[in-house]
């Protein structure tokens, strides 16, 4: 079983900036890594994604303010938040899947979850 632990999530005002981490408990190459979030009362939204060749993926409403990027070594993924908006607020989760598949922001194919970190950005 891999485990995923977010951290960094927090309060912040319109326009301030927020590092997601996510710490994976298994060898990160073998992995495609996303990011996802879910405001209160809404669906699960695919956020940014990198897959073990560094190709990455975006949301339309994150870039370019937001940045993905991965620590190999570490087994850590980030998510750089920056000019971020009241929209943004949500719980963010990251997410493992099979490298080399191409899984994207799409929700269908990633196998590992985190708990979850909670972002919340005020006007």
């Amino acid at each position: 079983e891999v485990h995923l632990r977010e951290s960094g999530g927090g309060s912040v005002q319109t326009g301030g900036s927020l590092r997601l981490s996510c710490t994976v408990s298994d060898n990160m190459r073998n992995y495609c890594m996303g990011w996802f979030r879910q405001g209160q009362g809404m669906h699960l939204e695919g956020v940014a994604a990198m897959d073990a060749d560094g190709s990455t993926a975006y949301d339309d409403s994150v870039a370019p303010r937001f940045t993905i990027s991965r620590d190999n070594d570490k087994n850590i993924v980030y998510l750089q938040m920056d000019r971020l908006k009241p929209e943004d607020t949500a719980t963010y989760i990251c997410a493992a899947g099979p490298a080399w598949y191409g899984l994207g922001i799409r929700e269908l194919g990633y196998k590992y979850w985190g708990q979850g970190t909670q972002v919340t950005v005020s006007s």
